[in-house]
């Protein structure tokens, strides 16, 4: 038997983000640099009526600067994150569709929920003036798949073509997915990533009433405190992180500037519980593990975790105990940080906005802080970056993250170097 072909190796070469802190990556970017809070009071609806009255809203978002005015009519909010994130991480990659191969360009885009907007809109409608008043773009308009079709369609990309839901790591699965699928070979270019709009009264409804908001309404931007004993629940954000990532070879014959390198993956299920981490940590350790030796690495050789941080008191002590697991006497070394501190939980678009901080963390040298850090717990007792980052060099970043469902999702990136 022939020896099989090994991995081609896959690289970032462009990023796009909307974020609560800004409506690019590098907006994103300097935001979460600075320590910069982009949470504060809800003004998409009414939320006098919700124990949690605080979110991580994108401002000033105008899809009507991108698309169509019908488009942005028979378009979810969701999507159009999706879209408007990924024109920005084609335009930094200079990807020139009119000179590629369609059919060796894809698409795989996370999302939690999809089309919540429309769905709770189309609803009302429903119940209110009858079946026949119902949009019939509303199943379009909700279903997850619909991001990556549409960002496909704008594109003109023929590859592989689907979506991950694995709530909040489905931007992580996504990234880990089209890093396989560029690894064997099915496809020289992935546009990948995740999006989730999910800052509506009927969504505030649901985790309102499950317990896992933060009530710290008063704390407006510091409501969100990762790994602080006062965490009381996360604060809801929405937004997209979207990259395009291609394998190595692709990348250099069209002279594309290198952003870095995805180097390893790792997925896991806990097989515990619908909302709560298993409390031993099983399927983090196995996670980050899988990712680390699916990256050749060894655990210290990690510089930085972005850690999942939601600000919840279950997720962050199993968060910790999971690293102390893996990495064991380095655990004490290796700095971790939340950006949830200061974008709230972006749910499906989370660990694809946090893969791209981990990107920029090595590309400028700097560990961004996990804000708000003010009272210690004594279950969260490692290094997290309190209040202010640090300039240090960052050759080797993790990405966590954990969703409802018990799935869990680790990328591992490398600093571009040559």
């Amino acid at each position: 038997m022939p020896p099989a072909n090994p991995p081609r190796r896959a690289v970032i070469t462009g990023t796009g983000a909307l974020s609560p802190v800004g409506n690019t990556a590098p907006e994103t970017w300097a935001a979460i640099r600075s320590g910069k809070s982009g949470i504060g009071p809800v003004t998409l609806f009414d939320v006098s009526a919700y124990t949690s009255r605080i979110g991580g809203e994108v401002k000033g978002f105008d899809p009507s600067k991108h698309m169509d005015k019908k488009d942005v009519r028979r378009t979810d909010r969701f999507a159009q994150f999706a879209i408007v994130a990924t024109l920005e991480a084609v335009a930094q990659a200079k990807l020139d569709m009119a000179g590629e191969d369609p059919d060796r360009v894809g698409v795989l885009i996370g999302s939690g929920i999809g089309g919540f907007t429309s769905l709770q809109e189309q609803h009302g409608t429903h119940v209110l003036r009858g079946p026949d008043r119902v949009s019939p773009f509303v199943i379009p308009m909700l279903i997850v798949n619909m991001a990556p079709g549409l960002v496909s369609i704008r594109l003109g990309a023929r590859g592989p073509n689907t979506a991950v839901v694995t709530a909040c790591a489905s931007g992580s699965h996504a990234l880990g997915e089209a890093f396989r699928i560029v690894e064997r070979g099915d496809a020289d270019v992935m546009i990948t990533g995740g999006a989730d709009a999910t800052i509506t009264s009927f969504g505030y409804a649901g985790f309102c009433n499950m317990g896992a908001l933060s009530t710290r309404n008063d704390a407006g931007p510091a409501a969100s405190c990762p790994f602080d004993a006062r965490r009381d629940g996360f604060v809801m954000g929405e937004g997209a992180g979207m990259v395009v990532m291609e394998s190595l070879d692709h990348a250099k014959a069209r002279g594309a500037r290198i952003l870095g390198e995805i180097v390893g993956y790792g997925a896991t299920g806990d097989a515990y519980h619908m909302t709560a981490p298993d409390p031993e940590g099983r399927g983090a350790i196995a996670a980050m593990r899988r990712a680390i030796t699916d990256a050749g690495l060894k655990p210290e050789q990690i510089d930085y975790i972005n850690a999942h941080g939601t600000s919840t008191q279950l997720n962050d002590k199993t968060e910790t105990l999971a690293i102390k697991s893996v990495f064991g006497e380095h655990a004490r070394k290796v700095l971790i940080s939340s950006s949830k501190s200061m974008t709230g939980h972006m749910l499906g678009a989370g660990g694809a906005v946090e893969a791209i901080i981990s990107l920029m963390a090595m590309i400028d040298g700097f560990v961004p802080p996990t804000i708000n850090y003010e009272v210690p717990d004594p279950a969260c007792d490692l290094e997290y970056v309190p209040n202010r980052g640090v300039a240090k060099e960052v050759n080797i970043s993790m990405s966590n993250s954990f969703g409802f469902g018990g799935h869990n999702a680790v990328v591992v990136l490398k600093k571009w170097t040559n």
